[in-house]
């Protein structure tokens, strides 16, 4: 089993570890979402750029190259895996994440004497805290757990012989003793106040960690155990009438426009389905029976750059994107990991002067290019860049929460601080040096990160954090826990 797990952790190191600044190998080339491993494939790479992908994922020559031409989903080597066109260049496989690796039912953790004892999930580079644009909650019992007016109630089932019952999780930085629960005749339950998203949690019975055995979302803690996931909701896709359709499904730019993902339910008069979403602007058709509508009751719609119509609502705050100039350009299109990098969606408007869009955004940090009637550029008024050559994107952070400062070498020519949040780049985050201190700031979600600083070559810890811990290679990380 210990030998199972570590290919399992070193295949999602794998996953997480390969990505590339360019807009046709986006960042999420690879990434794990309700228990299914997805790669994303792009029919214009190059032979180097296919191998280069079978090689970070040890994926058979013969399957990418079958999956680049599949009409329906795939079977090779004894693994189904399903295929999803996402446009006319760029396919998406998939398979089950229980077919990599099966959980064990006996790995409770024993809790310390400690009163806080930090448990985040598996830090992968560049993936702790783990992101999603979705979420739909699996729960085998709908009573365990209820979200309304931000509050979250968490109810445990059984262990009628337990002496004490805590709730902890990424919410309350595992803390041990913060969250009580109380013993009831339906089981052991507490409530908390949380926004909206994505949170893993622990229940500790009598002093061992247990994973809710009523949630079947899941992932792996990094300590031969599981960390439960909940999602607390902010959205609710309505649809009225329609009350003949045998099924409806809504597909959109949060789910890549996967078609059969995300299935809607009956209600009295119609549709319905509540769920959670990140924060940004959202592109989405409805699919009744397999027939593509707009949404009949949103009147916000745009058109793509190929002339479709898709109703877009947003969740969070604006953003105007400018490009100035090009004004005897037929077509302009706003691309970037905000919108997994397609280059149809968000097609600007030509304003005097240039061309401009606004778009919602939540909290993050952002790479973006334009698409000038087919050709990629940076955006010329923006100097801050990430990646290099023909790979060199534009970036900003929208509402950052975090700063990096360290003092002095004011003689330096040049000082990158790297961490867990970028996969120990030495190229992405240049600081930049005023008042006597070198400084960066950026937005990081809740959790726990490690980071150095690198001053004209030379890796060192932040000599003003006095948390740190242990590397590999004996030289220390220095340690950085966002709160919520």
């Amino acid at each position: 089993m210990k030998y199972r797990i570590l290919l399992f952790a070193i295949f999602l190191n794998l996953c997480y570890a390969f990505s590339s600044t360019a807009q046709n190998m986006p960042d999420d080339v690879c990434f794990i979402n309700n228990n299914r491993i997805y790669f994303r494939l792009d029919k214009r790479w190059s032979s180097s750029e296919k191998k280069e992908f079978r090689q970070a994922f040890n994926l058979d020559s013969l399957l990418v190259e079958k999956a680049l031409v599949a009409t329906s989903d795939l079977e090779y080597d004894s693994t189904l895996w399903t295929i999803n066109q996402i446009n006319n260049t760029q396919i998406e496989i998939s398979r089950p994440l229980n077919s990599i690796y099966s959980p064990s039912v006996n790995n409770d953790l024993i809790l310390r004497d400690d009163l806080t004892v930090p448990k985040p999930a598996f830090v992968i580079p560049g993936l702790m805290p783990s992101e999603t644009k979705y979420g739909l909650n699996n729960f085998n019992d709908p009573d365990v757990f209820k979200y309304e007016n931000n509050t979250a109630r968490f109810l445990l089932k059984g262990f009628d012989k337990a002496e004490s019952v805590y709730l902890s999780g990424s919410f309350n930085n595992w803390s041990t003793m913060q969250q009580p629960m109380v013993k009831t005749m339906d089981g052991w339950i507490t409530s908390i106040s949380l926004e909206p998203g994505r949170y893993l949690y622990k229940f500790i019975i009598d002093g061992k960690w247990k994973s809710d055995p009523a949630n079947r979302l899941y992932e792996y803690d990094g300590h031969s155990g599981y960390n439960s996931i909940v999602y607390c909701y902010n959205h609710v896709f309505e649809l009225k009438g329609f009350t003949k359709a045998r099924k409806v499904f809504v597909a959109g730019s949060f789910n890549n426009w996967r078609r059969k993902q995300i299935k809607l339910q009956r209600s009295a008069d119609g549709w319905i389905l509540p769920l959670y979403l990140e924060t940004g602007t959202h592109f989405y058709k409805y699919i009744i029976d397999g027939n593509w509508i707009t949404d009949p009751n949103n009147k916000n719609m745009k058109p793509d750059a190929n002339g479709n119509e898709n109703s877009f609502f947003g969740i969070g705050d604006t953003v105007i994107f400018n490009l100035a100039g090009y004004e005897t350009a037929n077509t302009v299109i706003l691309s970037g990991n905000f919108n997994n990098w397609s280059w149809t969606e968000l097609r600007m408007n030509k304003i005097a002067g240039g061309w401009e869009l606004p778009y919602v955004l939540g909290p993050g940090n952002y790479e973006y290019k334009f698409i000038v009637d087919g050709k990629w550029i940076t955006d010329p008024s923006n100097p801050c860049h990430k990646g290099s050559g023909d790979f060199t994107n534009s970036c900003f952070t929208f509402k950052p929460n975090t700063t990096f400062t360290l003092s002095g070498f004011s003689d330096a020519k040049k000082v990158i601080v790297t961490g867990s949040f970028n996969n120990w780049s030495y190229e992405q985050y240049q600081m930049t040096h005023e008042n006597g201190a070198w400084t960066y700031s950026m937005y990081l979600q809740p959790g726990k990160y490690t980071y150095k600083f690198i001053v004209d070559d030379s890796w060192l810890i932040d000599p003003a954090n006095p948390n740190w811990e242990e590397n590999e290679l004996g030289t220390g990380n220095s340690v950085l826990w966002v709160k919520p």
